[in-house]
């Protein structure tokens, strides 16, 4: 430590989110190598959230976490359980969350479950590279975050309705993405901003079925079909799709979990309140967000799983925009990496959304700037894939984030 001049020493903080950063400031300094490998797990401090716990469960684990050498917050009131029950807030590095793991395994009151689930939760939360499978090829991603590039051949989508009146347009603009640099091509037939009316199958499906077709037959990337119709997915994946990006994660057509799982396809499981008709127009709070996203996520991973569909087929989107407040669309742009614990990667759609528009006051034939911005957040707080309108800028913006996360390992 340096002394100054004014015999006062000069403490600065250090930020090491990554074990190779903070390795690196151990050797430094000229610490033993199996001195860093024991102070290395000391360097990382996890936050886990238990919502609703038994208050005997939660003085169970105030103690434990105690004895582990980390914390556990819980209400004022829990020792004495004047409540029923209490939020948790369990404190610690890695290695005394796998401690307290292995001491609930053998607890009573369901704690084996929750042993798991820690277990779990500190597994995927390392994780930055998923293997994602579809019928037709498999892939790494999340190493890079890769870009879908969106065509809505619809007469009404919130930014590029109409913009494509025939096939060869909406193709064209397909195949130049490509060489632009997307990862995914995402082609949908039925608005879903706020607002929009459904539309009959048979309409949806003479919008997307040529333009999939003809991108499957010129294009080396996966083609995604945009929609919550079962009968749709199944023509489009018969004609070269890949992935169903569901973002009622398949909830509004029973049939849809079958269609997927035989196919092999891939799908994306959206979280929305409500309907796009109304889904904006009456917005209650959430309990804790992003937790409540998490939760129900989580929930249809489980049921995507029990209808048969690969966990390695599964992409997860938060639904920005959809039944969310502008506080809450920030709240989660920040708060992004919580999803990371479901163990799958992450797809951010903040492209020219209104809660972007509505802070920097851009409209939306130019909404290039906070778009940009958003883009650049939801890439850094963990996002695996970004769904885009303009395929160059964001291809730019995710190369320089990619940098700066390859600079951090």
């Amino acid at each position: 430590m340096e002394l100054k001049p004014n015999g006062r020493y000069s403490p600065r903080l250090i930020h090491a989110p990554t074990e190779l950063q903070a390795g690196r400031i151990l050797a430094r300094i000229g610490v033993d190598p199996h001195g860093i490998r024991a102070m290395l797990p000391k360097m990382r401090s996890l936050l886990i959230a238990l919502d609703d716990v038994e208050c005997r469960v939660a003085n169970i684990l105030k103690q434990e976490m105690l004895a582990s050498g980390g914390d556990a917050a819980v209400h004022r009131e829990s020792v004495a359980c004047t409540n029923p029950s209490t939020d948790v807030l369990i404190m610690g590095t890695p290695k005394q969350i796998r401690r307290l793991a292995a001491k609930l395994a053998v607890q009573p009151f369901g704690l084996s479950g929750l042993s798991r689930s820690l277990i779990e939760i500190l597994e995927n939360s390392e994780c930055t590279d998923y293997l994602l499978r579809t019928g037709h090829r498999e892939m790494t991603v999340g190493k890079t975050t890769a870009v879908m590039g969106i065509i809505n051949v619809t007469p009404d989508s919130f930014s590029d309705g109409g913009q494509f009146p025939t096939v060869d347009a909406a193709v064209q603009y397909g195949y130049r993405m490509a060489e632009e640099g997307a990862d995914f091509i995402d082609v949908g037939g039925e608005s879903s901003r706020p607002g929009a009316d459904p539309v009959p199958a048979d309409v949806e499906l003479a919008r997307i079925l040529p333009v999939i077709e003809a991108l499957h037959a010129c294009v080396e990337v996966p083609v995604s079909v945009d929609t919550t119709k079962a009968e749709i997915a199944r023509h489009a994946l018969a004609a070269g799709a890949e992935i169903v990006n569901d973002i009622s994660a398949m909830t509004y057509d029973p049939a849809m979990p079958a269609v997927v799982a035989e196919s092999g396809a891939a799908v994306v499981l959206m979280h929305m309140r409500g309907l796009p008709k109304t889904m904006q127009a009456a917005l209650s709070e959430y309990r804790s967000l992003p937790g409540d996203i998490v939760l129900y996520l989580k929930e249809r991973l489980e049921a995507a799983q029990t209808s048969g569909i690969g966990f390695d087929r599964i992409i997860v989107d938060p639904g920005f925009g959809f039944g969310k407040s502008l506080g809450d669309n920030l709240a989660l742009l920040n708060g992004l990496a919580e999803l990371r614990m479901l163990g799958r990667p992450i797809l951010a759609g903040v492209s020219r959304k209104s809660f972007v528009r509505q802070i920097t006051g851009e409209t939306l034939s130019a909404s290039s700037e906070g778009t940009a911005a958003a883009i650049a957040a939801a890439a850094m707080n963990g996002a695996a894939i970004v769904r885009v309108h303009n395929v160059p800028a964001a291809r730019k913006v995710v190369s320089m984030i990619d940098a700066l996360k390859e600079a951090r390992t």
